[in-house]
């Protein structure tokens, strides 16, 4: 009876001396207060709408994370694909975040840094300036995602337009030639030697792609591998409507971003070709009339 009696003290003894490190256990499961408390105020997202494609602009997508309003003066985002901050500043005042939603705010894209690789992937710092409700504003600094690359691909899409208009600037001439039965028309891209008289390296038009508005035309197909820059050139482009739906004018927001697939030296990519705005209402007169038929 007394050996049994010595175990259970036993027993209790060594269960008291382990409490003390099962609580520590127990409350470092559920989270420290330091780790709930860094989340930050503000998320910030890269996204980029379709008017802005082409226009070297982009939106940061701020999501108030905190249960209360909170006003943003600054919002600034730094990336190494870049060489200065890409950044938003209200033309008056503040913006008001609500609690839990996002807003997406427009920042135009500085210069790129082409010498920097496209696949770079460093972490992105973004700088908020911000004030909750009756506080005098302050400076946090987080993270920010671009989940859809469009930092990468914009960066690499200004570095080639930068490295083909060093060989050759090429434009679309204003002017637009209808057919006489209205069903297609001819632009012209219009390509001149950036330095006349000196060697203007290697540009070459691999292909032109259409556009959700614009097609080429079956009889009259668009030209392919055409080595451009040593000369003045004129390209006329034979076009006749993407599609035909009621939307395709109205909602239209890069179908008259000519898309020219180039080679400028070891660098490749997309290059947008942009109407200007005469040469623009005059494709969706064009495109209107030829679809007139149809409807």
């Amino acid at each position: 009876m007394t050996c049994r009696r010595w175990l259970f003290l036993a027993a209790g003894l060594a269960l008291a001396m382990t409490m003390p490190f099962l609580a520590a256990c127990s409350s470092g499961s559920t989270g420290s207060p330091s780790g709930s408390g860094s989340t930050q105020p503000v998320a910030v997202e890269i996204n980029q709408s379709r008017d802005q494609y082409g226009k070297q602009a982009i939106l940061l997508q701020l999501t108030n994370t905190t249960d209360s309003p909170i006003t943003v003066t600054v919002a600034q985002l730094q990336s190494p694909l870049f060489q200065g901050d890409i950044a938003w500043k209200p033309s008056a005042g503040g913006l008001e975040l609500p609690p839990r939603q996002p807003k997406s705010l427009p920042a135009i894209l500085p210069a790129a840094s082409c010498e920097v690789s496209e696949g770079t992937t460093t972490a992105l710092n973004a700088r908020i300036t911000y004030a909750e409700p009756g506080k005098e504003p302050v400076e946090a600094s987080t993270n920010a995602s671009d989940p859809f690359g469009v930092l990468s691909r914009n960066a690499g899409e200004l570095c080639l337009a930068s490295e083909a208009a060093a060989v050759a600037v090429m434009v679309l001439d204003p002017a637009l030639e209808v057919a006489a039965d209205g069903r297609t028309a001819v632009v012209r891209l219009l390509i001149t030697p950036a330095t006349p008289g000196t060697d203007p390296g290697s540009l070459t038009i691999e292909s032109f792609e259409e556009t959700t508005l614009l097609a080429q035309s079956p009889a009259d197909p668009w030209p392919a591998h055409l080595a451009v820059g040593a000369r003045k050139q004129e390209l006329p482009l034979t076009i006749r409507p993407a599609r035909c739906d009621p939307h395709a004018v109205a909602e239209d927001k890069v179908g008259t971003l000519l898309p020219l697939r180039v080679t400028v030296g070891d660098r490749r990519g997309v290059l947008k070709i942009a109407a200007s705005n005469e040469l623009r209402g005059r494709i969706y007169d064009f495109v209107t009339a030829a679809c007139a038929p149809a409807g």
